[in-house]
């Protein structure tokens, strides 16, 4: 599914965010990426979806070698892959439904199968009441829901989380967490960085942390060990 091998990754600053990085990342697994502010956590998933490029190494995502990967051809190989990030990034002059549909009109989908795919997916996040609302109309778990919606639309086989739950409360997270089980469960995989310790030791999944840019612990149904 996803494999690093002996991946570095220097910023043209001199920053050096990835050093010598091997992993392999299985279909259907529950990832958590933890480890200190700074440890190279964002960088190590931004290079799974070609954020970022690999200073030297290899990465294949889905048979994919994203070092060589073609800007051309990066759109095209990010309908693989679902993004939700902290801060949302819903469109404000769409709604609900057109910020999770533009995802299919970008690839030219029928039009009923837009709206068909859209409504599910607003259902699982449990808010198709909502489809005619602007995102400035929502609370913050609702704009998150609604930002999970659009990434898993495509039907992603990996769906890449990064801080999903740092600005919300923890109830709200919680909700969240309950979402990423159901894809999870529904056959994606799910790989999130997180540094809320709350979840990852409540509910157990694979967790690798970061420190350094290393990787300095891989652990089946690990804990989250850090004081942040």
């Amino acid at each position: 599914m996803i494999r690093m091998n002996n991946v570095y990754k220097t910023y043209s600053n001199g920053v050096k965010a990835i050093n010598g990085i091997s992993v392999n990342i299985k279909q259907g697994e529950f990832l958590y990426v933890v480890g200190p502010s700074g440890a190279g956590k964002s960088t190590f998933i931004k290079m799974m979806y070609r954020e970022e490029k690999p200073t030297t190494g290899s990465i294949n995502v889905n048979t994919i070698s994203i070092e060589s990967l073609r800007e051309r051809d990066v759109p095209h190989f990010r309908r693989q892959i679902g993004v939700v990030f902290q801060n949302y990034r819903l469109l404000p002059k769409m709604t609900v439904y057109e910020n999770v549909a533009f995802a299919l009109e970008v690839i030219e989908e029928e039009p009923a199968v837009i709206e068909k795919r859209v409504m599910e997916v607003l259902k699982l996040v449990k808010l198709e009441h909502k489809a005619q609302s602007f995102p400035n109309e929502l609370s913050g778990g609702e704009q998150q829901r609604i930002a999970i919606a659009r990434a898993i639309v495509n039907n992603p086989k990996v769906v890449i989380a990064d801080e999903p739950t740092g600005n919300l409360d923890m109830n709200t997270s919680w909700e969240i967490m309950d979402i990423f089980k159901e894809i999870n469960e529904q056959g994606a995989t799910v790989i999130m960085a997180t540094h809320n310790a709350d979840i990852v030791n409540t509910i157990r999944h694979r967790v690798i942390a970061i420190e350094g840019g290393k990787i300095v612990r891989d652990e089946a149904e690990g804990g989250y060990g850090y004081e942040d």
